[in-house]
């Protein structure tokens, strides 16, 4: 049975092998075939018999009472929004209806925004494709032009990669936020082709995706490594569009007075690429004659 039809089964499963016996707080009991909780372990200290946590477990029982999900979820440790994660899996919750392909369009009002913005700055939708930017987050990241997704650069592309000092973090944090961007709606074809493609050309994409972590993105400094400035860290705000279906607002921006603002209006004053953008990454380009990209990574 795969994660698309029981969904609730992969998310046990993948998350009982990340607790050892040692943190929940019981006998190693010799070797392992598989590392972490065997199944028995799990529904002895939840409570409840083995056969019933292997019914979940395989898909066979999706109606697990309140307290019975508590009561796995403190065994296998779950913070907060794990836990609301693993509500959102079993059968009494609604299932989004399948989404329809289109093309997800930014309000006019949030574009003049993110071109009125002097800090690199892009708008992306729950897969992290990206659906409009300005000029320096383009000076930024050649990855930040729209139709790029950042999760493909971020995975695929070694250029992309070597913008970030700290990339294992960075990849944990994206791979968590996609887990809880899409929740249960596992059967959304971009979703499905997406991780499809990123599971079988990246062993670290599919050594994360398989740990089922689930976390919201917040406001946190990031550290890039820029090959015209140098090194800076510039914090990461993600903002929610009202009125659009799952679109972002993401800025990057220094502290005030610091060498990374410096750094970033230098990368400004001489980084900015001479490519035309797409009209709808910068809706008040001008008529003129194409220009060749300036490709800095």
């Amino acid at each position: 049975m795969s994660e698309s039809t029981n969904a609730l089964g992969a998310y046990l499963r993948a998350r009982r092998e990340l607790v050892t016996p040692q943190q929940a707080g019981i006998p190693d009991g010799g070797v392992r075939r598989t590392p972490g909780l065997r199944r028995e372990e799990v529904a002895m200290l939840a409570g409840i018999s083995a056969d019933y946590y292997l019914r979940l477990e395989r898909g066979r029982d999706r109606n697990p009472s309140l307290q019975v999900l508590e009561a796995i979820a403190r065994v296998l440790q779950l913070d907060d929004e794990h836990l609301a994660h693993l509500m959102t899996l079993v059968a009494e919750v609604p299932r989004r209806r399948k989404r329809r392909a289109r093309t997800a369009t930014p309000p006019p009002g949030a574009l003049k925004l993110l071109h009125s913005l002097v800090q690199p700055a892009f708008i992306e939708d729950r897969y992290f494709d990206i659906v409009a930017s300005n000029k320096l987050a383009r000076a930024l990241s050649p990855g930040l032009r729209v139709g790029g997704n950042q999760l493909r650069g971020m995975f695929l592309d070694p250029a992309e990669q070597a913008l970030y000092p700290e990339w294992e973090s960075v990849t944990e944090c994206f791979i968590a936020n996609l887990r809880q961007a899409v929740g249960s709606d596992v059967d959304d074809q971009r979703f499905i082709e997406l991780t499809g493609e990123l599971s079988l050309a990246s062993p670290r994409f599919r050594q994360l995706w398989a740990r089922h972590e689930v976390r919201g993105q917040r406001g946190v400094p990031i550290l890039i490594e820029h090959p015209q400035v140098g090194e800076m860290t510039l914090n990461r705000e993600r903002l929610t569009i009202s009125g659009t279906d799952d679109l972002m607002l993401v800025v990057y921006h220094p502290d005030a007075g610091s060498s990374n603002a410096d750094k970033l209006s230098m990368l400004a004053s001489v980084g900015l690429p001479a490519a035309q953008p797409d009209q709808a990454a910068d809706p008040e380009r001008t008529a003129g004659p194409a220009h060749t990209a300036a490709r800095h990574l």
